[in-house]
């Protein structure tokens, strides 16, 4: 067969060829036997590039960080229903995020599924609650047509995974070369207009209320809009607890986020009117005995915009309306003062905040130091923040090797915890082989302190004996320099202040490829 797929070519070309041309530039695969047609088209067709990872979890969430910066779906390759099984919590956190994902799963050959295999499985079964879109492809004559709608899925209204089983059947067969991959249509976000002058009209009566803002609505423009509304009607701005993209540094309004536990949640939004701007209404991450689920009250929360709508030109219509021309002085980046001294959270939110090149992109995984970064990194050069929008742990290194392929001009960080960080440690070698410049940050406090704070939220305490043992990470401690360094990615320990200081300045100057720095919390 010839080496350039413009030629002859099987069902797996067509499918390649069809997301190439519908602006598909990566695959990041974890294939099996059942894919090695696939793997072969990627050798006859050109303009896709192919990244393997270890574990179909950075696949899954390399696509998201992928997605999440280029704003069209890279592919994943995964090996039938347990593959996808690897890859489904970060599939989890992109349907979250609303991210574009050409989700790939190969089959056995249609014949051959009758028998129950070993690795047969109820793929539909598995794939559904993570997708938007679900198809299995029943012919060669659908192959095509099936890829463009499941491309046109993940960018359409709902916006986000599509999963597409390939039999390996139909990957070999022979197609007509001369058949043309359907384009598929594409439309372009909209609001709702009639919403905006009722929510003109309810923000211009000066009743206290918060524009609780996600999706479009964080980026530089609808923060902007954002802030014209609030300068006119005293509303209060607040992203969601863990948007997918949020655009922060300086010349940006410095708009804080939701906070996590619903207490001070609850007591952000009480007694206002809540404008829902790309975000949905808040609820509580759990159910809390005594704590009602809802953080406000339904007949509080009124709709600008939803998630996929386009927010920030609602946002615009809104200030327009309300005649708000005042926009936030500008202002530049603006260094924090580091006391000199042992590694806090605080400290390492204001050093990285220091830190950031222009344009910078952070990936953040873990509450030790993600808040005091996010509250640090207002004063920062401006930047983009990525957080983990569905809650399952293995999101933060996944999402910054995808937006360091998708961006590969700007520097990404991972801001990552040291417990959630081994869910998907493979992404180091992805990263190395690659030779991506990431700098991932680990904060290292040897215990899982999330669950800590909920034992002690719960009453219970925390050093008893199966409390201790199921959240330290003690016993053995994790060699992050060694484990770094089997990984081929090189890597240094910081203690204080000084040392993380001078260990980011030698990181920012590393162009080779990936560098960890472990920051060892008290």
């Amino acid at each position: 067969m010839p080496k350039n797929g413009e030629g002859m070519q099987n069902g797996a070309c067509l499918v390649l060829k069809t997301a190439r041309d519908a602006g598909v530039r990566v695959c990041f695969a974890n294939p099996g036997t059942t894919e090695m047609p696939f793997v072969g088209a990627l050798d006859m067709v050109p303009g896709v590039r192919a990244v393997l990872g270890l574990f179909e979890g950075v696949c899954t969430g390399a696509a998201d960080g992928y997605g999440r910066m280029a704003g069209t779906p890279a592919m994943t390759l995964l090996h039938l229903g347990p593959g996808h099984a690897n890859g489904i919590a970060n599939l989890h956190n992109a349907r979250r995020a609303r991210t574009p994902i050409l989700n790939i799963v190969g089959d056995h050959t249609r014949a051959h599924l009758k028998y129950d295999s070993p690795l047969t499985s109820d793929i539909e079964s598995l794939a559904r609650p993570v997708s938007v879109w679900y198809r299995s492809v029943a012919t060669e004559a659908d192959l095509a047509r099936d890829t463009a709608e499941a491309i046109q899925a993940t960018m359409g209204a709902q916006r986000g995974v599509a999963t597409l089983v390939l039999p390996v059947d139909l990957q070999s067969v022979s197609v007509d070369a001369t058949l043309q991959g359907v384009v598929p249509k594409i439309p372009a976000p909209t609001f709702d207009r009639q919403r905006v002058a009722k929510i003109a009209e309810l923000l211009g009566s000066k009743k206290p209320a918060v524009l609780l803002m996600g999706d479009r609505a964080l980026s530089e423009r609808g923060q902007r809009a954002a802030a014209r509304i609030a300068a006119v009607t005293g509303a209060v701005c607040l992203s969601e607890t863990f948007p997918a993209r949020t655009e922060r540094g300086a010349g940006l309004p410095d708009i804080d986020r939701l906070p996590y536990f619903p207490e001070p949640a609850r007591e952000a939004l009480a007694g206002r009117q809540v404008v829902l701007a790309g975000a949905l209404a808040p609820v509580t991450y759990f159910g809390y005995e005594g704590i009602s689920s809802e953080l406000a009250p339904p007949e509080s929360i009124a709709l600008l915009a939803a998630p996929g709508e386009a927010a920030d030109q609602a946002l615009e219509a809104v200030a327009d309306c309300l005649g708000a021309t005042q926009e936030t002085a500008a202002t530049g980046a603006e260094l924090w003062n580091i006391e000199p001294g042992q590694l806090t959270p605080q400290a390492i939110g204001r050093i990285l905040s220091n830190a950031l090149p222009e344009n910078a992109i952070v990936s953040v995984e873990g509450g030790t130091c993600g808040y005091p970064f996010v509250t640090a990194s207002a004063r920062a050069r401006r930047h983009t923040v990525l957080t983990n929008t569905g809650g399952a742990i293995g999101q933060g290194l996944p999402v910054a090797l995808g937006a360091a392929v998708a961006c590969p001009e700007r520097r990404v960080f991972a801001l990552q915890s040291d417990g959630s960080a081994q869910y998907t440690i493979q992404s180091l070698w992805t990263m190395a082989r690659e030779r991506l410049p990431v700098v991932i940050l680990i904060a290292s406090n040897r215990r899982y302190a999330i669950l800590q704070t909920e034992l002690t939220r719960g009453g219970l305490p925390t050093d008893a004996p199966n409390s201790r043992l199921l959240t330290e990470l003690t016993d053995p401690a994790i060699d992050w320099m060694s484990l770094s360094r089997g990984y081929g990615v090189p890597a240094e320990r910081a203690t204080t202040t000084l040392q993380l200081v001078q260990a980011l300045e030698r990181a920012l100057a590393y162009r080779e490829g990936p560098c960890l720095i472990e920051m060892c919390l008290p």
